[in-house]
């Protein structure tokens, strides 16, 4: 049964055209794919300025090769207005808190909850904890394990256990990976990802747009 997922936008935006960094677009955009067809993806204490940027990314989709993805939407309401709006009362939401006592399992997805609700932005380094602002208002939480995971890798874990039925003992993990771009330029990432068996699944352009920010960063 497909879900929905809800991201409670919790970074400071700027009130500029084009708030959201590119390293969140390309997170957020790569959501959608994690979650895939059926499904679909809300991003929900949003900016005017980032709902319009987000709004016009979802209508562009993700370009060739994405492949079949989540219905997305951007929302300048709150999860909790969202919620009593759309009539789902708070034990049917379960919030994705890395200090939940019970780990997310298959079984939470045989009708126990129907959305998922992260609070991003989930990957800072190192964790605030973002998320006791969500946790004070009551919903049933689960974790993800004990290491911090970007915001798309944990809609991705989410989706693989309570849509795919897999425990997460049976997800294959990249914890810190390096990536390489040549013999001279690497980049540390201090997360834990999905590995496809040769390196971290990241979002489309993600390689390309760290690279870019290491270059900026010897300009001088």
């Amino acid at each position: 049964m497909p879900f929905s997922y809800v991201i409670e936008h919790m970074e400071e935006d700027e009130e500029t055209p084009k708030s959201i960094p590119k390293w969140v677009e390309l997170e957020y955009m790569h959501m959608r794919t994690f979650a895939g067809p059926g499904s679909t993806v809300r991003f929900t204490h949003v900016s005017s300025s980032s709902s319009s940027t987000l709004s016009s990314l979802f209508a562009q989709g993700a370009g060739a090769g994405a492949g079949p993805q989540a219905e997305a939407y951007a929302h300048q309401k709150s999860v909790l207005q969202l919620m009593e709006e759309k009539g789902v009362p708070l034990e049917k939401v379960c919030l994705l808190d890395p200090r939940a006592e019970t780990e997310l399992s298959p079984e939470d997805g045989d009708g126990r909850f129907e959305w998922f609700l992260f609070g991003g932005i989930l990957g800072d380094d190192p964790p605030r904890d973002r998320t006791g602002e969500l946790r004070v208002l009551g919903f049933p939480g689960r974790h993800l394990g004990p290491v911090q995971m970007t915001t798309d890798t944990a809609l991705g874990v989410t989706k693989i256990v309570v849509q795919d039925k897999k425990t997460l003992s049976e997800i294959p993990f990249l914890d810190n990976p390096t990536i390489v771009f040549n013999h001279r330029e690497s980049v540390d990432m201090p997360f834990r990802y999905i590995s496809d068996g040769e390196g971290p699944i990241m979002p489309p352009g993600m390689r390309e747009h760290l690279h870019e920010d290491l270059n900026k960063s010897f300009e001088f």
